[in-house]
């Protein structure tokens, strides 16, 4: 597979708690938001990068419990963005869900 967090998908990406993981994946989830208005491509890699920072969250065996939320994750996101939105998201939804990972990460550091 041909990563665009190269590094990260080296084992970098295992090193951070879930905590950290969810906060990188909110914010490119964020940014996909911001730009989606502005810039359409930007908003799309930006998704991408998301996508992808949620598969290496999958795999990373310390989140094997959580797989069940982070699979429904990818699927919520995925319609949201890609699809016709049948599950109601909207950009206060995806920002109130990942609000709470933000504020953990850096109360953490």
């Amino acid at each position: 597979m041909n990563y665009q967090h190269k590094e990260l998908a080296q084992g970098k990406w295992f090193q951070f708690s879930f905590i950290e993981q969810m906060a990188h994946i909110g914010s490119e989830v964020n940014r996909a938001i911001n730009w989606r208005e502005k810039n359409r491509e930007y908003s799309i890699k930006a998704t991408e990068r998301a996508l992808e920072l949620i598969d290496l969250t999958i795999i990373d065996p310390k989140n094997k419990r959580r797989l069940k939320e982070l699979v429904r994750l990818r699927e919520v996101l995925v319609d949201y963005f890609y699809f016709d939105n049948q599950y109601g998201s909207s950009d206060e939804l995806w920002q109130s869900y990942f609000y709470p990972f933000f504020y953990a990460a850096r109360k953490g550091k």
